[in-house]
């Protein structure tokens, strides 16, 4: 239900969803399952990296930093033991194309983390979880057992001589956790809070050792760059922005649930594949007023701007982000002010506290827009306070939380007009 797209022969991340017992091991290399681990085990290490560069893969996560960048600077290490990390942590508002990644295709997971690990000299994975998803956690733990069973995991995997296994590691219903650094203290024990870069994770991550780091969705896109060859996959897509994407849609479409396209699709051509806005509870036709791009931490457009091209160029070009590809649209019966005091009060909740600029800044934050949602205060004192908060949020905060808390508040002042008219807004 979660895939409207389920069954189409033409998707690539999202072919097996709905199609395959993802409890079945069997039913899964009956359809093409493990046949990209046997292909990278005959690339060797060196090949995997080469074909995952020569891909343009970038992660799917929003930092979209070149995968195979990523894992030559780790494997090149001469540090031992490096690590892998498989980051199911999806805690950005509107995404949820892990979760069914996890739940629909579950040794699709396993079998690409286990191919990250033999591309970057590793011998053990973590795959770290967020701790409200315990269908894909029970899903994932089975594909594990199993695959230990059939000498998929564990030592000499297929004959090869690489020893590589998986652990899980559940978070506890902390966003931060989702940053990379903070990953890496919350499996240690410590306290999810970031850590300062540099180091970056592939010179001192994990246990102080080199870590190479991705998401579900960006993991998944391995395998299928293995069997095909990286510059097949990279003529998916745009010169710049390569491959299929997934999108998270949600809000007010006929159609919600999560879509793949390959990069260079618009804005509207998304929405007309989820069947548009559609009628309100009242029978009336409503209108797009507002989508925001990229989740709580990404920003808004407005409902007649959807001509802007879904890649990482064109909405850096647009002024948004894709992010994570959250897909939030809000028709002309939605209070805009009160999702922004939701979003404000979720960076609120949600920061560790570690930094002042966040961790005062967010509290700051959301007390404004309060008083502007309720009426109350001096407006143009109030903007002017957002402004000094969110760009002081923005430059010193040591994570991306603290950068991106202001994103959405912002677009939607200037963007959307949402506290009127803004003199304030040319600075």
């Amino acid at each position: 239900a979660a895939v409207p797209q389920a069954g189409d022969p033409g998707l690539v991340l999202l072919r097996r969803i709905g199609v395959v017992d993802p409890t079945s091991l069997d039913d899964y290399r009956a359809n093409g399952g493990y046949a990209a681990l046997r292909e990278a085990l005959r690339l060797g290490p060196s090949g995997v990296i080469r074909e995952v560069s020569d891909s343009g893969l970038v992660g799917r996560g929003g930092a979209a930093f070149p995968t195979g960048r990523k894992w030559d600077g780790t494997a090149k290490r001469p540090e031992t033991p490096r690590y892998v990390i498989c980051n199911a942590d999806e805690s950005e508002p509107g995404t949820f194309k892990d979760r069914v990644l996890m739940e629909g295709d579950p040794f699709s997971v396993i079998e690409s983390l286990t191919i990250a690990g033999y591309a970057n000299n590793a011998a053990t994975g973590y795959l770290y979880i967020r701790g409200e998803y315990p269908r894909a956690l029970w899903l994932l733990e089975n594909a594990i057992e199993l695959a230990r069973a059939r000498n998929l995991l564990g030592t000499d995997i297929l004959g090869s001589g690489f020893d590589f296994d998986i652990e899980i590691r559940r978070g506890a219903g902390a966003y931060i956790c989702g940053e990379e650094t903070a990953i890496f203290n919350s499996i240690e024990g410590l306290r999810g809070e970031p850590r300062s870069k540099p180091p970056f994770p592939v010179e001192r991550g994990v246990f102080g050792k080199p870590t190479a780091i991705n998401n579900v969705e960006t993991l998944v896109n391995v395998p299928p760059i293995v069997l095909q060859g990286g510059p097949a996959y990279a003529s998916i897509g745009t010169g710049r922005s390569t491959g299929p994407k997934l999108f998270c849609v949600s809000g007010a479409v006929e159609r919600p649930g999560v879509y793949e396209v390959p990069f260079g699709a618009d804005l509207r051509e998304l929405m007309e594949m989820c069947g548009g806005v559609g009628t309100g509870s009242d029978g009336q036709e409503r209108v797009p007023r507002a989508v925001l791009l990229g989740g709580a931490a990404g920003g808004f457009v407005r409902g007649d701007e959807l001509d802007i091209p879904l890649t990482f160029e064109g909405a850096r070009d647009a002024g948004a982000t894709l992010g994570s590809g959250v897909i939030l649209v809000l028709d002309d019966s939605v209070d805009l002010t009160a999702i922004l005091v939701r979003i404000a009060a979720f960076f609120r909740d949600e920061s560790c506290g570690q930094c002042v600029p966040c961790r005062v800044g967010t509290v700051r934050q959301e007390e404004a827009l309060v008083r502007l949602s309720h009426g109350t205060g001096a407006r143009r004192t109030d903007l002017a306070l957002l402004r000094e908060v969110g760009d002081a949020m923005r430059d010193a905060s040591i994570c991306g939380l603290g950068q991106t808390a202001w994103n959405a508040v912002e677009s939607a002042i200037d963007r959307l007009g949402v506290f009127g008219p803004q003199e304030e807004s040319t600075r």
